[in-house]
């Protein structure tokens, strides 16, 4: 890994060193504000590419989208700076694009970049589509009406001059309250730094162009170079897979949906107060946050499926061995009868019919012994042909023998004429003085009691496994 690491990150830092030397010895050259400025970015953003840490592939895909688009923006500018390029395509307009871009990329990016390893990525991707696009635009909105009376020129520059800073604030705030939910690591804590880099470096160049002090080339450019090298030094470190919670409030989401929701009723009730620009993303973050309600609502459903299988049998239909022994520590609360009871003859059956009529003999015995129980009652298969059944109150003997009863009358399959019998076995429950192992061993010295003996239903005494005591 060292031997990657110095393959493809010593030559961004010394392209950067190689950039400040040469610019601190002369004025703006195209050879060193053109290629070797951006090239630095370029290499961060291949750094990235190339790391070996196993991590979110769209989180890694965003932030090098975000920094590749950054330095389109860059050479697009520079290009305008330097040569005076013939073109029908305003070159600036074009930079300006590119520039906004990165913003998207880079909260799409850093968000799954930290946020690695969630329950649902696709409620991760569909929270931070809205989470971006909602706030972005709440806080355009709330800047746009005072930047249209100060700001000259045209709505796309408006929108410009309030889209930098309100990217800044939104990416520096999401990266920060992201990594302050999480332990310590090196990776949040460089995504961090790289974020905050960024935010100073933006900020000091807005407010040097405000001043109108701002000249092109100016070797403070680099805190956005540097930004991007702590970015691609982050991917470098695994990402901290024993960390806090990570899931978005749902209020998060909620403000910037109704946030939406009242741009787009203040874009109806007063077309003029807002730039039409404004209601496209308003009506993406409604889009997406309906989108995420119908995903939330089937992975739920899945969830729900998924929970019923696992305490289902799937033969029968009837609640399984780990349901059952989930049950059996809130019956061990109140009096109740515990029964396992075993069918006898149904090995024969399986091996001289097959195991298809074996399944089908299995299922009509349960829907047998499911109708004769009672309501707050559970039947379960615990594996082959065992079941087991919990029995509220004092009724166990009486449902027992209810129970054999079914199996008196042969059963009818596939032409076949089938006899069972069943062995059943009763433990009684006293709350507080028995656990669920000591009442299962019962049970099931009960059953085969019975069985051995032949006599259907028996009740677990102390005598038993001496004289016994036999129903």
């Amino acid at each position: 890994m060292m031997k990657i690491y110095l393959l493809f990150r010593l030559p961004a830092i010394a392209t950067l060193i190689a950039y400040l030397f040469l610019r601190n010895n002369s004025d703006a050259r195209w050879e060193y504000d053109l290629v070797l400025f951006n090239l630095v970015a370029l290499l961060a953003a291949l750094s990235i590419a190339l790391s070996p840490i196993l991590d979110d592939p769209l989180g890694r895909a965003g932030v090098i989208g975000a920094i590749i688009s950054w330095s389109a923006g860059s050479i697009t500018s520079s290009l305008d700076s330097f040569f005076e390029i013939n073109t029908p395509l305003d070159l600036d307009l074009i930079a300006q694009s590119f520039y906004a871009l990165f913003y998207p990329l880079a909260i799409f990016g850093l968000t799954r970049a930290i946020r690695f390893k969630t329950v649902s990525k696709s409620l991760e991707l569909l929270d931070t589509s809205i989470i971006a696009i909602g706030y972005t635009t709440i806080l355009t909105a709330l800047l746009v009406r005072p930047a249209m009376t100060t700001i000259d020129g045209s709505i796309f520059d408006v929108f410009l001059a309030i889209l930098y800073p309100v990217g800044d604030i939104v990416i520096l705030v999401l990266v920060l309250l992201l990594v302050l939910r999480q332990r310590i690591s090196w990776r949040n804590g460089l995504i961090l730094s790289g974020a905050t880099m960024f935010f100073l470096s933006d900020f000091y160049f807005l407010y040097q162009s405000y001043l109108g002090e701002y000249e092109f080339g100016s070797l403070t450019d680099i805190g956005w170079l540097i930004s991007f090298m702590l970015l691609a030094e982050a991917f470098w470190f695994a990402n901290n897979e024993e960390q806090a919670p990570r899931n978005f409030n749902p209020a998060v989401a909620t403000i910037a949906l109704l946030g939406s929701s009242t741009l787009l009723a203040i874009a109806v009730l007063q077309p003029s107060y807002l730039p039409r620009f404004l209601i496209l993303p308003a009506f993406i973050t409604i889009a997406l946050s309906f989108l995420r309600m119908g995903v939330a609502i089937n992975d739920a459903r899945n969830m729900s499926n998924e929970q019923i299988l696992a305490r289902t049998d799937e033969l029968t239909g009837l609640a399984n061995r780990r349901k059952f022994m989930v049950d059996c520590q809130e019956f061990l609360k109140n009096p109740g009868s515990l029964l396992i009871l075993d069918l006898d003859g149904f090995k024969a059956v399986n091996d001289s019919l097959g195991h298809g009529v074996g399944d089908q003999l299995l299922k009509q015995v349960a829907n047998r012994f499911q109708r004769l129980m009672p309501s707050d009652g559970l039947l379960a298969r615990l594996g082959g042909d065992e079941f087991g059944a919990l029995i509220p109150g004092v009724d166990g003997i009486e449902v027992a023998r209810a129970l054999k009863a079914t199996l008196t009358y042969p059963f009818h399959i596939n032409s076949n004429e089938i006899h069972l019998d069943v062995s059943i076995g009763e433990a009684r429950n006293d709350p507080g003085s028995s656990a669920i192992e000591q009442l299962l061993r019962r049970a099931d010295e009960a059953m085969y009691e019975a069985k051995r003996s032949k006599l259907g239903v028996v009740s677990w005494r102390n005598q038993l496994g001496t004289s016994g005591s036999r129903l």
